[in-house]
């Protein structure tokens, strides 16, 4: 394990063009370190590893068990190791006295605290969780309800919880669907979905005036599946409902009809 972990991280530092320097700033730690690593000499612990592989978009299992090496003339090969996301990562959870999964409450203001410590359990005992009796929510599935904010996913208005269900392998992204996604750049986002084969994921908001925009896999720490929503407050009726527009669209023609009687 120790040299494949050592030959996998000096070849995916060498292939992204870091020194070692560079490397131990992205994943915090000392740039002797990172040389303990690469030589051998030291192993990281499992959240160093969680990092590392993050980092790179890789999984933890590739970063320790395969080599990567053999794989950089087999794009595909790699891209598949990418795609898999942290498959190997412990998703904390709380259960009840009777032992059922409970759903974990990330409000808007906890997102911050969310992105250091979504991997660490005791960061997750600490956030609200409550339990749903709803059919349609499978007992087997792990799910998380985020709390967004902003206008980008209108009509789902700002400050409501978006109700998701854990997406372990990322080949399971379906194209089009909405998701939200625990970044390393932009915190916690919410939108719909496009998988890329160059390796990146294209966000598209439902409102029109923000743009399209793509992320590497390599950036992603979580994806999470949006199966609904819970909303505190009742939409506005709007300026021009479809009843509405339907009825305009028929007195229009009634008035051309009468017009072009009018002129026979």
């Amino acid at each position: 394990m120790e040299n494949l972990f050592a030959n996998n991280l000096r070849y995916l530092r060498k292939a992204k063009g870091l020194t070692q320097d560079q490397m131990a700033d992205k994943i915090g730690v000392n740039r002797a370190m990172i040389g303990s690593y690469e030589e051998g000499r030291a192993v990281p612990k499992v959240a160093a590893l969680q990092d590392i592989a993050h980092y790179f978009g890789v999984s933890l299992d590739a970063l320790v068990g395969s080599d990567l090496c053999l794989k950089q003339n087999n794009t595909e090969g790699l891209q598949s190791e990418i795609q898999k996301g942290i498959n190997l990562r412990v998703l904390s959870t709380i259960v009840d006295r009777n032992n059922s999964e409970l759903i974990t409450l990330v409000p808007a203001k906890a997102s911050a605290g969310y992105l250091n410590g979504y991997a660490d359990p005791d960061y997750v005992e600490t956030l609200p969780r409550f339990s749903l009796p709803f059919q349609e929510l499978a007992k087997e599935r792990t799910y998380r309800a985020f709390q967004i904010a902003g206008d980008s996913m209108e009509p789902i208005p700002s400050g409501a919880y978006i109700i998701t269900e854990y997406v372990q392998n990322w080949h399971n992204i379906k194209d089009g669907k909405s998701h939200i996604l625990v970044t390393r750049d932009e915190g916690i986002v919410f939108k719909r979905v496009y998988l890329h084969p160059s390796g990146e994921l294209w966000l598209k908001s439902d409102n029109p005036k923000y743009e399209t925009y793509s992320v590497h896999i390599g950036r992603i720490l979580e994806v999470w599946k949006a199966v609904g929503y819970i909303c505190t407050t009742l939409p506005e009726p709007d300026a021009v409902s479809l009843t509405k527009l339907s009825m305009m669209v028929n007195e229009m023609k009634q008035e051309i009809n009468q017009l072009k009687g009018k002129a026979l």
